[in-house]
């Protein structure tokens, strides 16, 4: 059976450039545009170095800019974004895959409504009100992370699944497939670009809301941006500042590549 790719529609999957499909761009075009953001982001972070090496430190500022609390930050950080996501996916996706399924339809406005809800609370509030009633630590952090990046995915997951082609998954059905194998070997293979762009959007959100994951002690760059604020030091909150958003396109790039080659052939 011949499976052809739907098309994906432009407001849900946007234009990826890093994308290295034979015929598309060639493949010394397709190199430098896997080499250019890495190299960008290496200047930037080269820049900062000096900027900050050039500056007079006084011993706040040399505390919060050693060269270990920033690296345990960033790892902190990642660690914050990467344990999240991984939630987000392993609720989502089943999630998203249960609700298009004909039995669950009825159910599908109440959960697509408190996802939604989830993601349009302001990221500071989610995260005060857990800190408020839970605690603070590392863990409820990840719950307030999982809950406002959870809306993408799950909205991507059902989007996917839902534009494969009608016709399709009846020759699986008329070939003797079960349900699950239709599922399996047709559905999910052709929702893939569609889930990933949803689970790339989420690793970005995820990366810019951990920075606030310091008001419950979750450690991360947050600590080194608060600390700027704070401490009235402006040289430790542009430091902050510039390594989160160095971060976001880095995680963001590595998506792109990890989405180009997780894509099944053909689509």
């Amino acid at each position: 059976m011949s499976v052809t790719a739907p098309e994906v529609p432009p407001e849900v999957v946007a234009a990826d450039p890093y994308s290295t499909r034979p015929g598309l761009f060639g493949r010394s075009s397709a190199a430098r545009r896997y080499l250019f953001m890495p190299a960008a982001l290496s200047v930037v972070c080269v820049l900062l170095y000096l900027w900050v090496s050039s500056k007079e430190l006084d011993s706040i500022e040399q505390r919060v800019l050693n060269a270990d609390v920033v690296v345990a930050s960033v790892i902190r950080h990642l660690e914050l974004v990467g344990l999240s996501t991984v939630f987000v996916i392993a609720l989502a996706v089943p999630l998203g895959v249960l609700l298009t399924r004909p039995f669950a339809r009825p159910f599908v406005p109440a959960v697509v409504g408190v996802a939604n809800a989830g993601q349009a609370l302001p990221s500071l509030g989610v995260i005060a009100l857990l800190a408020l009633v839970f605690g603070i630590g590392f863990r409820y952090a990840v719950v307030a992370l999982v809950v406002y990046a959870f809306l993408p995915v799950l909205r991507n997951t059902m989007v996917g699944l839902r534009q494969v082609d009608a016709a399709v998954i009846e020759s699986g059905r008329g070939m003797g497939m079960t349900k699950a194998s239709v599922l399996a070997r047709i559905e999910l293979p052709l929702a893939v670009p569609v889930v990933l762009a949803g689970v790339r959007t989420a690793l970005v959100i995820n990366v810019g809301t951990a920075t606030i994951a310091v008001l419950t002690n979750a450690g991360g760059l947050g600590t080194i941006i608060f600390q700027g604020i704070v401490q009235n030091r402006r040289t430790i909150l542009l430091t902050g500042s510039i390594l989160a958003a160095v971060l976001a396109l880095f995680v963001d790039y590595l998506a792109g590549v990890a989405e180009d080659k997780i894509r099944p052939r053909g689509l």
